[in-house]
């Protein structure tokens, strides 16, 4: 196989100083069953990192990998959109899977996600089962905010995600249509995930929406199974605020996306007005409990970041053009 082959899929592993984190998803991979007749590659993309990662990935070049090509690349912008166009340049694979340097796939994950490709043509992207691994026991009521953790557990059965259910799925453990990206997504999206430059999340669903608006379909494969490991730092109550407030500042844009120019003169002040009577209820109603329930605190931030988000990133906006 030459360095030019196109493959069946290539597996994108972005990560910030993930050297002691992304051993553990390479040996997953290593492991990995019913591969034999997959034309397939990992690729790991260094974010910048200041750690050891390009040693550990070239130990795993160097002492095999089943004969799986392994390739390192380095993105120096940061952020992890800018780390996930990089893959989709770099790779040779038809389809490419995400994998984040914390999340464990399952060892037939890489077959269903070939599998589920070559079943659905029209299928631009389609989004894992994703179960949480937690180092500490999480808040009560946990379950109320687990998707923000990428936490995807939406029953055993295959499903569309249809522009009207205003849901899609995480980056992790996400497999594109190399073709459906390349056609779709900008080079220099508006969110670029969090940095020393920004705080806004999301800018995985950014890139989807751009595939799901030009008419690919975007499915959920409940046989694509991961465990995201989510240690306790995540489970503080400061790190849980700061991601809901993250979330929600990046909303408008999200929101924003899935409408025309002219539409969005009608559904802004329709979905902004909305958020604020949401917000205004919510805190009616929980006000009591905001100071001694984390998931409440939560719910709360998020629906207050919302709220801001079109001024907040207006502001962003023209600091970017000046």
């Amino acid at each position: 196989m030459s360095n030019t082959d196109e493959l069946d899929i290539t597996v994108a592993i972005p990560t910030y100083n993930g050297a002691t984190r992304l051993p553990a998803v390479l040996d997953r991979l290593k492991k990995q069953i019913e591969v034999e007749n997959i034309a397939w590659e990992v690729l790991v993309i260094d974010n910048n990192s200041t750690d050891n990662l390009k040693e550990v990935v070239q130990s795993h070049e160097n002492t095999g990998f089943n004969n799986v090509p392994i390739r390192y690349c380095l993105e120096t912008q940061q952020g992890a959109a800018f780390a996930r166009i990089k893959a989709i340049k770099e790779a040779r694979g038809r389809l490419v899977g995400f994998l984040d340097d914390d999340t464990l796939p399952a060892l037939n994950w890489l077959k269903s996600a070939y599998l589920f490709g070559c079943e659905h043509p029209q299928a631009g992207a389609y989004g894992s089962q994703i179960h949480g691994n937690y180092e500490v026991e999480p808040p009560e009521n946990f379950h109320r905010i687990a998707s923000f953790f990428a936490i995807t557990e939406r029953g055993n059965q295959a499903h569309i995600y249809h522009p009207q259910m205003k849901m899609l799925p995480p980056s992790a453990g996400l497999v594109v249509r190399r073709k459906a990206w390349l056609e779709n997504v900008p080079d220099r999206p508006f969110l670029s995930g969090r940095s020393g430059q920004s705080i806004l999340n999301s800018e995985d669903l950014e890139a989807i929406l751009y595939i799901q608006n030009a008419n690919w379909e975007i499915w959920y494969n409940p046989d694509m199974e991961i465990e995201h490991q989510i240690p306790r730092d995540r489970l503080t109550k400061d790190y849980l605020i700061f991601l809901m407030k993250s979330t929600g500042l990046a909303r408008h844009h999200i929101r924003m996306l899935r409408y025309k120019s002219w539409q969005k003169l009608v559904f802004f002040p329709l979905g902004w007005g909305n958020d604020i009577r949401k917000a205004l209820t919510y805190y009616i109603t929980n006000r009591q409990v905001l100071d001694k329930d984390i998931v409440a605190a939560c719910e709360m931030e998020f629906l207050r970041s919302s709220i801001i988000s079109p001024v907040y990133l207006w502001r962003q906006s023209l600091h970017k053009k000046t």
